[in-house]
Formats: structure tokens, C-alpha cells, sequence
């Protein structure tokens, strides 16, 4: 039979083929995407709540079990008696939610405004007095506070704020500087006012980078706040200098263990709050 003019010619047909699909024949097929497999994994697993905090558990019960079994000799006992521990873990704790508090209402405001307008000019010029305080030896910094503002709580926290700044600042100001400006472009074109598309549009695309920020920024508070001891601002830092000066190893490593503690748990909720507090839609390392 002669082909109409313009149609393609037809392979023969096989007649060996018994209208069943054989491995070798889909081989280089795709499989359809399930919906299953396409769905997002779920921001908040069992494993990032529960495994972190049964391990630290573990190890603040294997420390008490320790110390029940260990010998302390007098000077050790009075350093760790009459709820010395807890205060200095108390104080520790307000150290760093003090001092985190205030770099937030410091940092992210000043942050917003380094991107807005005539300002940005300025923005260079802060992030190298922010570079500075963070590049400053962190006991240097509270001993010229403490001739400044004397011995006491305030002179620790003002050390630590300012060594904690530079990282909420930087990614306020990265995670402003990211977004897409088409995305703020549509925004003023509906109607937006310039603070409606801050708080609508620019904050919630850049909450991921302000909070990895905070995150950073209150583990270093937890660190930093072992120092306030030198201040008189007391803290965990106190045990850990006591078993120092004294050469008493239990006190050290208990003040350094509740340190090391701490710090993961607040990393730990820091994470947590990533996941949470994050737009859906934007994907949050942890």
C-alpha cells in the first residue's frame, strides 16, 4: 500500500508482541510523582523534640549520681552548699534572657532602618562598630565596663549585648537585603504602603536569616555570661573560677557541665523556634 503523500512511515508492527509490558520496555520511563512523596516532610519530627532534651537528661542524672558517690572535701562542699548551684544557675539563665531581650530591640529596628532609604549610607559604618565590639577579647570588653559603670549586673550585661549585636544586625540586614524585588514591586502595585509591605511582605520572607541570628546570638550569651563573674554579675561562671582558683575539679566540671548544658538547650529551643515561627513554604535547616 502506497504512504499518503506528507504522513510519516509506520514501523512494522512486531508480531512477536503479545501486548504485555516487559522490565527492559519501561526501563527508561519515569514513574508518575505520588502525591505522598510530594508532600512536605513535617517541620516538627519526634526525633528534633524528644532526642536532644533525653540526652541531656542523662547526662545532668549520670552528673548527680556522680557527685552522690564522690568525695567532696569541705572547701568543695561549701562552694557547691546553701543553693549556690541554683543561684548561679538562676542568675546565669537571667544574664542571657536579659541581655538577649535587649539585642533584639536593639539589632532587628536597627537592622530595618540600615535598609530603609538614606540610611543605607550608614549601614557600613555601623557593621564595622558592630565587627568591633564582637572582635574585642570579650574580657577586655567587661573590664574597661567595669572601671566605666563599677562591679554589678549592668556593666556584664552591657558587655554582653554588645558582643552579641553583630550577628542579629548582619542577617536583619542580609535577610532585607535578599528579598526579591519583584515580589516588592507587586506589592506597592496593589496598593501596599511602604510600612504594609515591611511588615506584610519584607519581614516574614526574612524571619528565617533574623531568627538563625537570634539563634547564634544567644549561644554566644550563654558563653559570654561565664565571664560576668569577673564583673560581679555572677552566673555559672562562678563555680567554674572557684574550681580554677582552688584547684577543686568537681566544682569546675560541674559549673562547665551546666554551662555546656545549657547552651544546647537554648540551641536546642532556638531550633525549634526556626521550624515554627518560619512561613510556610520556606525550608529551615536545623
Amino acid at each position: 500500500m502506497t504512504p499518503m503523500p506528507g504522513a510519516e512511515p509506520r514501523e512494522p508492527e512486531d508480531p512477536a508482541f503479545d501486548g504485555t509490558l516487559r522490565e527492559e520496555d519501561t526501563a527508561g520511563q519515569e514513574a508518575p510523582a505520588s502525591p505522598v512523596a510530594a508532600r512536605q516532610p513535617r517541620r516538627v519530627t519526634w526525633q528534633k523534640v524528644t532526642v536532644l532534651p533525653a540526652v541531656l537528661a542523662a547526662v545532668l542524672v549520670a552528673t548527680w549520681l556522680w557527685f552522690e558517690q564522690a568525695d567532696l572535701d569541705p572547701l568543695s562542699e561549701n562552694a557547691l552548699s546553701n543553693g549556690q548551684v541554683g543561684k548561679a544557675l538562676r542568675q546565669h539563665i537571667e544574664l542571657t534572657v536579659i541581655s538577649t531581650f535587649f539585642v533584639l530591640i536593639i539589632a532587628i529596628p536597627l537592622g530595618i532602618l540600615l535598609t530603609r532609604g538614606a540610611f543605607r549610607k550608614g549601614a557600613p559604618v555601623v557593621m564595622a562598630l558592630a565587627n568591633t565590639g564582637q572582635a574585642t577579647p570579650a574580657i577586655g570588653l567587661l573590664a574597661l565596663l567595669v572601671i566605666w559603670m563599677g562591679i554589678g549586673e549592668k556593666a556584664a550585661l552591657t558587655g554582653i549585648v554588645i558582643y552579641a549585636v553583630l550577628p542579629v544586625l548582619s542577617n536583619t540586614i542580609a535577610g532585607l537585603r535578599a528579598n526579591d524585588p519583584t515580589l516588592l514591586e507587586a506589592a506597592r502595585g496593589i496598593g501596599m504602603s511602604p510600612l504594609g509591605v515591611l511588615v506584610k511582605v519584607e519581614l516574614p520572607l526574612a524571619v528565617p536569616l533574623i531568627l538563625a541570628g537570634v539563634r547564634t546570638a544567644l549561644v554566644l550569651n550563654v558563653g559570654t555570661a561565664t565571664l560576668a563573674t569577673f564583673g560581679g554579675g555572677g552566673g555559672l561562671g562562678v563555680l567554674i573560677t572557684t574550681g580554677i582558683t582552688n584547684q577543686r575539679m568537681p566544682v569546675l566540671m560541674l559549673g562547665s557541665i551546666l554551662t555546656v548544658v545549657l547552651a544546647l538547650l537554648v540551641d536546642w529551643l532556638a531550633s525549634l523556634a526556626e521550624l515554627v515561627l518560619s512561613p510556610r513554604g520556606l525550608e529551615v535547616r536545623s
